[in-house]
């Protein structure tokens, strides 16, 4: 199997289901990894065609439109770039075909840590937990292991030059027991500026900051941290 790269631990790929997710997720975690100098990829599954109750919006309208909010938020970020797969908002599962196109990317980042949803929650004291977020984080950890590593799955990428990769660290968005949390202080005005693009999404944007931090307040309070995002962390060993 492939040796990892030390340089290869500042590579970041945050894989969400639609715009504005990893905002919600990781945005000031995000912030932090970008202002220690590491590079943050982005791959959002779908364009989130269907997340609209206005009566006169198109899905075709609103994939152009969360496209370019999501755009625009990483670029807030700092994030290196972000790209989209041509899934249908509310039609995700964790199947083969799903899975080729994340070990595609996988293969192509090549990064140490990949940030997801945490697939095990389904619903909370807030509500139900979207299909699609549920279906990208099995599909995403399927993807991790053993689909990306392992040389045989999807031979069509070795000969466009993807060779098999092996992911070391997997952060969980979302996850009913955290056991790994970062210290967001100095990125809350970020992660705020990142969720103010998806305009078509947020509805007072003006008590957004507000908030984002009661959200971080209560997140780190248990652990010493004034303003944290928590995730549940995987480690692979080599």
């Amino acid at each position: 199997m492939e040796q990892q790269p030390a340089e290869d631990r500042s590579r970041v790929l945050i894989i969400s289901a639609h715009p504005d997710d990893s905002e919600y997720g990781a945005a000031g975690s995000a912030a932090v990894w970008t202002a220690e100098g590491k590079e943050v990829f982005y791959l959002v599954c779908t364009r989130g065609d269907k997340g609209s109750d206005d009566p006169n919006m198109t899905s075709e309208r609103l994939s152009q439109i969360r496209e370019q909010e999501q755009r625009n938020a990483v670029a807030q970020i700092g994030g290196k770039e972000v790209n989209f797969l041509d899934f249908k908002d509310g039609e995700l599962a964790p199947t083969y075909h799903f899975r080729e196109a994340i070990v595609r990317e996988i293969r192509r980042v090549r990064p140490y840590t990949v940030v997801t949803h945490d697939p095990t929650r389904v619903y909370s004291d807030q509500g139900i937990n979207h299909p699609d977020h549920r279906a990208v984080g099995t599909a995403v950890l399927d993807s991790v292991f053993p689909t990306a590593r392992d040389r045989l799955n999807y031979l069509q990428h070795e000969v466009e030059g993807l060779k098999p990769h092996k992911v070391r660290e997997i952060l969980l968005w979302g996850a009913q027991e955290p056991n790994y949390w970062v210290d967001i202080g100095p990125a809350l005005d970020k992660k705020v500026a990142a969720l103010s693009q998806h305009k078509s999404q947020i509805g007072d944007i003006d008590q957004l900051r507000e908030r984002m931090a009661e959200r971080a307040t209560q997140v780190g309070e248990n652990n010493g941290i004034a303003l944290a995002e928590a995730f549940r962390r995987i480690t692979l060993g080599r």
